[in-house]
């Protein structure tokens, strides 16, 4: 495994549309491992290909110690509704006010390209909603409701979690 650099805001992969997987490669293998890799050490809960500078549809997300692998994803279904902080491992230092659905449901094909479903609610349906509209070249800054503002972490804080 191994970190992969993260795109930040202004890469113009950023605003592309991915291209779905066709089948389970060691490339393909490699990258959902790199994904996560990297993710964790960012301290995000989701990261897409295109953030890592691969156009293919594809995103990693883990709330809550579930990691999922969405390849090719959609989202059938939402209802409700969530407004809350969000921030981007490719905006980093930045959050904003967005408005989500608090519930999804998104069919796509996990790491063994089997089919799944997952109904999602609150901060998972609202990573599921973020990192897929990455595959189409969308940054969640489009949905920012007022201004961005900055994001300060505490460093002792930090280091008291390791």
């Amino acid at each position: 495994m191994a970190l992969r650099t993260i795109r930040i805001q202004g890469d113009p992969v950023l605003e592309k549309v991915c291209r779905p997987i066709e089948k389970m490669t060691p490339k393909i293998k490699t990258l959902i491992e790199d994904m996560f890799e990297t993710m964790y050490e960012k301290n995000g809960v989701g990261l897409a290909g295109p953030q890592v500078g691969v156009l293919r549809r594809i995103a990693v997300i883990d709330t809550d110690g579930t990691p999922y692998v969405f390849i090719n994803p959609k989202i059938v279904a939402t209802d409700g509704e969530q407004t809350g902080d969000e921030g981007c491992l490719s905006i980093p230092g930045k959050s904003g006010t967005v408005t989500r659905p608090n519930y999804v449901k998104v069919e796509a094909l996990d790491k063994n390209m089997e089919p799944f479903t997952l109904e999602a609610t609150e901060l998972l349906a609202r990573a599921v909603c973020h990192e897929l509209e990455h595959l189409d070249g969308i940054l969640y800054t489009t949905h920012v409701e007022g201004e961005l503002h900055d994001v300060y972490y505490d460093e002792e804080e930090l280091e008291e979690e390791e």
